[in-house]
């Protein structure tokens, strides 16, 4: 028998009239939907006015759960996968789905439409040719520091979410290490209240010390300008070195983090640094 299609189907990131004309007949057209919550899911297809066989789909039952909907797909039956927002697979548990299709030949289709990281992008005012999504930064402070000093010297715009009871020490973590850079801070994207800052990160810090964060932020951020070709000095590197053990890093992960902003090999610094 002919197996099935995986359809990634993409719902609204905030206005319901988003969803498209195409998103709607595939929604209509499959055997059965996996979502990532049911539930909401179910208040999309009660607008839509679609009566759909659901299954869940997400993070922690996705070995067991992927499984079994590749199996009902390689028996002839076509499946849309959707999120609570946005596009499936893109961040999110359904990128398993997809390289598992891939792995078996089951063919996969997606249906384009909203997203809050290319919408953010294009209202940011910063360059576009050029940019790396980076997703939420990790809870976890050391985690956290290493991310953000792996991204010093990224030249590309950089783009990452945040919830608003984190904005504020993000904001703080991102100026530390990345030094003051323009930042567009993009929130309640095609919501009522969708709202567009446009300032650089000490600018940032201020604001919201008067002003409480509220709704899903996209930080859109200035890249690192490109290197000059300038000789560092060593006092270039004392102060470097000075700063990241100031912020709390290990004489090992300020050595990594200062031989990476200047292109230097890490067992050079650290030796430089080691009897200190």
């Amino acid at each position: 028998s002919m197996a099935g299609t995986l359809y990634l189907v993409p719902t609204p990131i905030g206005n319901l009239s988003d969803i498209s004309d195409r998103c709607r007949e595939t929604l209509q057209s499959v055997d059965f939907i996996a979502a990532e919550d049911t539930r909401n899911t179910m208040h999309l297809l009660t607008y839509l006015g679609i009566q759909k066989p659901m299954v869940s789909y997400f993070e922690h039952n996705k070995r067991a759960r992927g499984e079994e909907i590749l199996a009902r797909i390689s028996s002839g039956e076509s499946c849309a996968l959707v999120t609570d927002a946005g596009m499936p697979a893109v961040s999110d548990p359904g990128a398993d789905l997809v390289a598992l299709c891939a792995e078996r030949g089951i063919s996969v289709s997606c249906v384009p439409g909203a997203c809050a990281v290319v919408t953010a992008l294009a209202l940011s005012a910063l360059p576009t040719g050029r940019f790396c999504f980076e997703g939420f930064l990790s809870t976890d402070k050391t985690s956290r520091k290493r991310h953000l000093a792996s991204l010093a010297q990224e030249q590309r715009t950089m783009i990452f979410y945040e919830a608003p009871h984190k904005l504020r020490g993000t904001l703080d973590d991102i100026l530390l290490v990345l030094g003051d850079r323009k930042v567009s801070l993009v929130r309640e994207i095609t919501k009522k209240y969708e709202e567009v800052l446009l300032t650089t990160l000490s600018g940032a810090v201020e604001y919201f010390k008067e002003n409480e964060p509220r709704g899903e932020f996209v930080l859109v951020i200035e890249g690192a300008p490109e290197k000059s070709t300038e000789e560092v000095t060593e006092d270039d590197i004392r102060t470097a070195f000075a700063e990241a053990v100031e912020s709390g890093m290990t004489k090992s992960a300020a050595s990594a983090a200062v031989a990476k902003k200047f292109g230097l090999l890490r067992r050079d610094v650290y030796d430089m640094f080691k009897g200190e």
